[in-house]
């Protein structure tokens, strides 16, 4: 890991990990978020919100009720475009058709770059002084923030902790090799070792790939020869490791991984159908709603024999929230924002219902809140064991080309050297 990496990481070990009391004084929240915010009569003001976390819908439709008791003069309209959708294809699309948002999610780096003339400067709001440092990278420029982070996400393999000990499986597989042991125990026990949703484009392009860019011996720098043309991917040693992993997923993976979307693989997950799958925590409340209880965890995803290299978890914002600019609603857009990371029932649905890892310091969890999931994250993310996801670096519109670049290898029609091939077409199309 960079030193610049590990001295932002040293600062997220410093975040309590103490139970929050319920309750709280809420007209002190209301002081805090502002003016926009306050309950005397006036005109009623609509916040557009356009977000792509499809897991924590259910909870945000709760949360807008409870605000807009709160916060009577603002209404919240939440739209949600994710799973397999193209959410930056929708966002596009709603800029265009003049029904944009006032606020909407974003990767940060290059996704903040693309969308830089429509986000409102949050420098000034309450929130900013209290970002753990490795949650506010993507979206500082200039020493200016332009996101709120919604959390922190680890991306690896889940696996079944009881299938793992009933195939003698007894440490979580640190190289690629140890991987394919693992593979065949839990084959002689009469379990499909790997769940793989391979029809889902962000599984491939955007999360799992970003493996192959994170052990590059100088990430920003090996971008940036892609971005110039003095570097390339065909030829890249880690790239070719990394193909190795995906196709070791297919051959002890179930059959048709190609047609296979993400509700599939979670379902035999669940089920106790397959032992392994790439997800991330967020898969914690998923799972929890097929099957309550279970015994799971998270590790890395190996690529070669280097365990060291390999043991560190892809760790990044999935979705930052930002306001824009142009909106005639902003001042209520950043009450809602305030309210959501300084109210308590915002903060205990994003450690408690979510179960996410916050991006704040000053909201407190544990390992209860946030899962086995979380909890695995979290001590990867203390232990400074981590590569931060890559895929806000990419070019707008890669990760699906990415993506159908490997679904071609997956399917044989193209061999590791052609895959390279065209991974690299892809990012020439794609780049600036």
């Amino acid at each position: 890991m960079k030193k610049r990496s590990a001295l932002l990481l040293s600062s997220v070990m410093t975040m309590s990990l103490a139970l929050a009391a319920c309750g709280g004084d809420n007209a002190a929240n209301n002081a805090q978020n502002g003016s926009a915010g306050n309950n005397e009569a006036g005109d009623v003001k609509t916040v557009k919100i356009f977000q792509f976390k499809t897991e924590i819908v259910e909870g945000l439709n709760e949360l807008k009720v409870e605000f807009e008791k709160e916060y009577p003069n603002i209404k919240l309209d939440i739209q949600t475009v994710g799973g397999g959708a193209d959410y930056a294809a929708a966002l596009k699309t709603k800029f265009a058709s003049g029904d944009a948002p006032d606020i909407f999610s974003n990767g940060g780096y290059a996704e903040m770059d693309l969308w830089g003339d429509k986000l409102e400067d949050l420098s000034d709001q309450p929130w900013v002084k209290d970002l753990v440092p490795l949650a506010a990278e993507p979206m500082t420029k200039d020493g200016k923030t332009y996101g709120m982070p919604m959390n922190l996400e680890g991306i690896g393999f889940v696996y079944n902790k009881d299938l793992f000990t009933k195939a003698g499986i007894a440490e979580t597989p640190k190289t690629l090799s140890e991987l394919e042991d693992a593979a065949k125990k839990l084959q002689a026990i009469g379990v499909t070792p790997f769940g793989n949703a391979y029809q889902e484009w962000w599984l491939l392009g955007n999360q799992g790939i970003s493996v192959a860019f994170a052990q590059q011996d100088d990430v920003d720098g090996f971008i940036k020869g892609l971005n110039d043309g003095t570097g390339s991917i065909v030829g890249n040693k880690v790239f070719e490791d990394w193909s190795n992993l995906l196709k070791l997923t297919v051959k002890y993976g179930q059959k048709n991984p190609l047609t296979t979307d993400a509700n599939t693989h979670l379902a035999m997950f669940a089920k106790g159908e397959t032992a392994i799958m790439q997800e991330g925590n967020w898969a914690q409340t998923l799972v929890d709603n097929i099957t309550p209880g279970m015994n799971i965890g998270m590790f890395p995803m190996p690529i070669n024999e280097d365990a060291a290299k390999n043991d560190k978890m892809t760790v990044g914002i999935p979705a930052n929230l930002v306001v824009n600019k142009e909106s005639a609603s902003k001042e209520e857009a950043k009450t809602f924002l305030n309210w959501l990371v300084t109210s308590d029932m915002g903060k205990e649905y994003i450690v408690k219902k979510w179960k996410f890892i916050p991006a704040l310091s000053t909201i407190e969890t544990t390992p209860e809140d946030i899962g086995m999931l979380g909890s695995d994250v979290w001590n990867y993310v203390k232990e400074e064991k981590v590569y931060g996801l890559q895929s806000s670096k990419f070019p707008d519109g890669v990760t699906q080309e990415f993506a159908s670049v490997i679904q071609q290898l997956i399917a044989d029609k193209l061999d590791v050297n052609g895959w390279m091939e065209g991974m690299q077409a892809a990012w020439d199309k794609l780049k600036k």
